[in-house]
């Protein structure tokens, strides 16, 4: 198939990266290192194999772009107001767009601004970053989670995940709602307390009190999931999501690099709706809802 990628940075750059390296036609959308990657190629430096892009299709405007049957969106939910401009020249009558973004209600605002789109969700439980131009460093696990949104042709996401396959990329399909809920059940723990406390994963999974609190964010997800009457995120699932994170190297979440890097953070899906859905379901979150109100503070203050 053609692939197109929005937002070719630590998410979007990885699995195009990836998917080219297999043989597949990639187009990838770039802004401030377009020229770099012109020159240099696109990298990934990845315990499971590096790849090298010596000369991606690369592109500095989507307008240039060819219309593709699948679109990885790996923008930033803070940019998504760019896809009314980024999205419509790649997209034919059956493109499937699969939003690889963090957070709860992503499908439904994008739904709103293209009716028409088939739209499936993306959540990728990987630690990967992208600190310097055209170099995505990839340093643990990679697989990838697709929930259908409003994709009619089963045998197009059937496809899409052969080709992840072949591209070695781990990669399966899950209920929508549980897919969302089952990263958020991460995320929003994660992302928010290493802004807060000013550290990484391991720090927080290492000390005592905060890997309590921690184990105690991931239930009140749960539980508000479950009152949302999405099954399968339980405490047996917060028990694995917390041995995974024992596993992985110190790591500093997409949140807390934004925060490194000045760049807006993406509280409003990550934390913002979920919340919201979860107090209209009678189950609020109040050591999530006090997270929030920190990084709402930290944000305003770095602004101020």
């Amino acid at each position: 198939m053609r692939y197109g990628v929005i937002g070719t940075g630590a998410i979007g750059g990885y699995y195009g990266a990836r998917l080219a390296q297999s043989g597949q036609e990639v187009h990838f959308l770039l802004h401030s290192d377009y020229e770099h990657v012109c020159r240099f190629g696109l990298r990934v430096r990845s315990p499971q194999g590096d790849v090298h892009l010596a000369h991606p299709l690369v592109y500095r405007e989507a307008s240039a772009m060819p219309p593709c049957d699948v679109v990885l969106v790996g923008l930033k939910t803070n940019n998504n107001h760019l896809l009314a401009r980024l999205l419509p020249p790649l997209l034919h009558e059956h493109t499937l767009v699969l939003l690889i973004q963090n957070g709860i209600g992503v499908e439904e605002d994008v739904q709103r601004m293209f009716p028409t789109a088939r739209l499936a969700a993306g959540l990728a439980f990987i630690c990967s970053a992208k600190t310097e131009p055209g170099v995505i460093h990839h340093q643990f696990y990679g697989s990838l989670n697709i929930g259908n949104y409003s994709c009619p042709d089963e045998a197009l996401i059937t496809r899409l995940l052969d080709e992840l396959h072949a591209a070695g990329v781990e990669a399966k399909t899950l209920p929508y709602e549980k897919a969302r809920w089952r990263k958020a059940v991460w995320n929003m723990p994660f992302n928010g307390m290493t802004v807060a406390l000013h550290c990484q994963t391991k720090d927080l999974m290492t000390n005592p009190h905060s890997r309590r609190l921690i184990r105690e964010q991931m239930l009140e997800v749960c539980r508000a999931a479950t009152a949302l009457g999405v099954e399968g995120v339980d405490e047996a699932f917060a028990e694995k999501m917390m041995e995974m994170t024992d596993r992985m190297i110190p790591y500093s979440p997409s949140m807390r690099l934004d925060r490194d890097f000045r760049r807006p953070m993406e509280i409003d899906y990550l934390y913002t709706r979920p919340l919201r859905l979860a107090r209209e379901a009678g189950q609020p979150m109040p050591r999530l809802e006090m997270l929030e109100a920190e990084l709402r503070f930290i944000e305003e203050r770095d602004l101020a």
